[in-house]
């Protein structure tokens, strides 16, 4: 699958109606919006049924594509009710759906297999083999992770099979998408279900914003884009104002139409739109550091204030019509924009007693287009009447508007499978499993090879610790750029006598099970129900860490490793937040302090990516008792900034049970410590 035309599709948000007239005007080739339920936009107007089904309407009267995001994580609760709410989009006629979750993935293949799926960001695909298993899983179209440099977009668009589409401008996470869990285990608000707090746009380090980044602006990279051969690119913004999706939308028509970069006028224009500071294409261009960040200030808001005010309504379709009315035929209507035609029929025309239907007082009845998204002049009625007959108003209302009714309507009537009762699968019983994920090799002592069935040590460590343990865990980002140097790792790590890779992604199963090692699901594939499991256990992950997300209960239901000890990591970010703030020499000694006075810790990852972690630690030594009644027996701890001697004495407190007293505690699908 690859680019269709020879330019790019241009792609645009709709938080509401009002945003959708906006978007199409601006000279949008596709929209995409989000339903009441599963989009990762909750707190955007967003369409209820009725107002999708007019919004599809419209956009393809105006030969423009519709797409919806479905782009949260799926509990099992709600399974049944996600794929029926698919099937529906299918039917009104929606193009495509943006989405995230594997487990749904897999049973919309099943259960609407002509709905057209595109990955969302995330899903976390940054290199070709997250691509490819992407769309063999399904999808036809992969929207690319934001962080890319141009170098690695073109060499996954020229090698993968999927259509593939980036973000043109708007505002850009600090975390990877698909990635972050702070605004949910610190704010209670899953930003992997739609409801993210952005506590990166929040003040750290007393008055700073350090992770509050400018928004992203291509605008200057039209040739580039255009160049790589991505099928789409797509403009963020379904929480922004329909002022701002026409000005964004208009002048990124202009440029990709005619293939240049803004003028100084053009980019002023999108920073009166919105503004953070400013915009940034650093990572588009590798250009990383502080320069990125922003916030929006008092005269961005007043000069967005200022360029506001315009009101957007739906520009009518015109179309012609041929009328036939006979004596003792069904009446009948045809519609035509000269690509698309219908015809209806109506009631059947008698003789008149008195008042006789005139050829004028049709052409009236028949104009009256009334709240369709139809225009018909009087003039464009093509009309055939018998002298002398009559048919009722009511009649030729009727016939008036089934014609507009299918005329308008993007509606499919193909047959779909069969839904059954419960989606929802049963678990399935594992013998029970007892992990550790140590993020620096010097965490680990030889002690915890007999406590532990397997030890996942970082892949880049020395030779002589992988020797003592089972598994390795792959970083949570590997670039295009960086495939070739992991899979050496991995390939030493065979060698070493390493068995098992935790994996944190579609794109790392395939590269370990290539190296010959077993894939283990770490606690990133965002695996929130039965179906997800289910779908990895398909592509070869026999186990894994479940979502740390999940309720207790819920993970009961689903099977699989909970996660009962550790700094969670919350974000995993592309700049390295250590070197910028606080200098190398306290590379994994730094902390992000919020405005609470809480204390994150920073770590390096694989090419000083960094991760920050949970300023509480996740504990559940003494709670086993409520584990145990959850039957949850697969038991996965992540040591993170511990030395040796720390991580001990936490695991021995851990298997007497006792409490931990010397740090802030949180509890397993909870933000309070009880």
């Amino acid at each position: 699958m690859k680019r269709r035309n020879s330019l790019p599709e241009l792609l645009c948000p709709a938080g509401n109606t009002e945003c959708l007239y906006a978007a199409v005007e601006g000279g949008a080739d596709a929209v995409y919006v989000g339903g009441k339920r599963f989009g990762a936009r909750a707190f955007a107007g967003n369409f209820d049924e009725a107002e999708l089904i007019r919004a599809v309407n419209y956009c393809h009267l105006r030969g423009v594509k519709l797409y919806v995001t479905v782009n949260t994580l799926i509990e099992d609760s709600e399974l049944s009710c996600a794929v029926e709410y698919c099937r529906t989009l299918y039917r009104i006629g929606v193009d495509a759906v943006i989405i995230a979750d594997v487990g749904l993935i897999s049973l919309l293949r099943k259960y609407v297999p002509r709905l057209e799926l595109h990955a969302s960001t995330q899903l976390s695909a940054h290199n070709s083999l997250g691509a490819d298993e992407a769309y063999r899983m399904g999808c036809e179209r992969v929207v690319l992770a934001r962080e890319l440099p141009l170098s690695d977009i073109v060499r996954i668009t020229a090698e993968c099979k999927a259509e593939i589409e980036v973000f043109l401008h708007g505002a850009l996470c600090v975390c990877h998408s698909g990635q972050c869990l702070f605004s949910s285990l610190v704010g209670g608000r899953s930003g992997n279900r739609g409801e993210c707090a952005q506590p990166c746009r929040l003040p750290y380090e007393g008055d700073k914003y350090p992770l509050s980044l400018r928004d992203l602006c291509l605008a200057g990279h039209i040739k580039a884009l255009v160049d790589s051969g991505v099928s789409s690119v797509k403009i963020e913004g379904r929480m922004k104002s329909a002022d701002y999706v026409y000005t964004v939308t208009s002048v990124y028509r202009r440029l990709l139409d005619e293939c240049r970069s803004a003028t100084p006028e053009e980019e002023k224009s999108l920073k009166r739109a919105f503004s953070r500071g400013g915009f940034t294409d650093g990572y588009f261009t590798g250009r990383h550091g502080e320069p990125m960040c922003g916030i929006r200030s008092d005269a961005d808001k007043n000069d967005s204030r200022a360029a506001s005010g315009r009101s957007f309504a739906p520009i009518r379709k015109t179309v012609r019509a041929e009328a036939k009315f006979k004596l003792g035929e069904p009446s009948e209507l045809m519609l035509s924009d000269g690509v698309r035609t219908v015809r209806v029929t109506g009631e059947t025309p008698t003789e008149a007693k008195n008042a006789p239907l005139t050829k004028e007082a049709l052409r009236g009845r028949l104009s009256k287009m009334g709240n369709t998204l139809l225009s018909l002049p009087e003039e464009s009625i093509e009309l055939t009447l018998d002298d002398g007959i009559n048919l009722p108003p009511s009649a030729i209302n009727a016939l008036r508007r089934a014609a507009a009714e299918r005329f308008e309507s993007s509606e499919r009537e193909d047959e779909l499978p069969p839904l059954p009762e419960g989606l929802a699968g049963r678990c399935r019983r594992e013998t029970p499993l007892r992990t550790a994920e140590l993020l620096r090799a010097e965490t680990f002592a030889p002690e915890m090879a007999e406590r532990f069935d397997i030890v996942f040590l970082p892949l880049f460590s020395e030779g002589d610790v992988l020797r003592r343990v089972q598994g390795v865990h792959l970083p949570p980002i590997i670039f295009e750029s960086e495939l070739e140097k992991v899979k050496k790792a991995l390939e030493a790590a065979k060698n070493e006598g390493v068995l098992y890779a935790l994996v944190n992604n579609i794109g790392q199963i395939t590269l370990v099970k290539s190296c010959g090692l077993i894939p283990f699901g770490g606690f990133r594939l965002n695996i929130t129900n039965s179906a997800a499991r289910e779908a990895y256990r398909e592509l070869g992950i026999e186990r894994a860490a479940l979502s740390p997300e999940l309720t207790l209960p819920k993970a009961r239901d689903i099977g699989g490793s909970v996660t009962v000890y550790g700094r969670i990591p919350l974000m995993v970010t592309e700049r390295c937040f250590i070197k910028e703030n606080f200098g190398c020499e306290r590379c994994d000694k730094a902390f992000l302090t919020d405005r609470r006075g809480e204390r994150f810790p920073l770590m390096r990852e694989f090419e000083h990516r960094n991760l920050i972690l949970n300023s509480a630690v996740t504990y559940m030594g003494d709670k086993r008792a409520e584990l145990a009644r959850m039957r949850i027996d697969s038991e996965h701890f992540i040591f993170t900034n511990e030395i040796a001697d720390q991580a001990l004495r936490a695991l021995r407190a851990y298997d007497l049970g006792a409490p931990l007293t010397a740090v802030a505690v949180r509890r397993v699908g909870r933000r309070d410590p009880k």
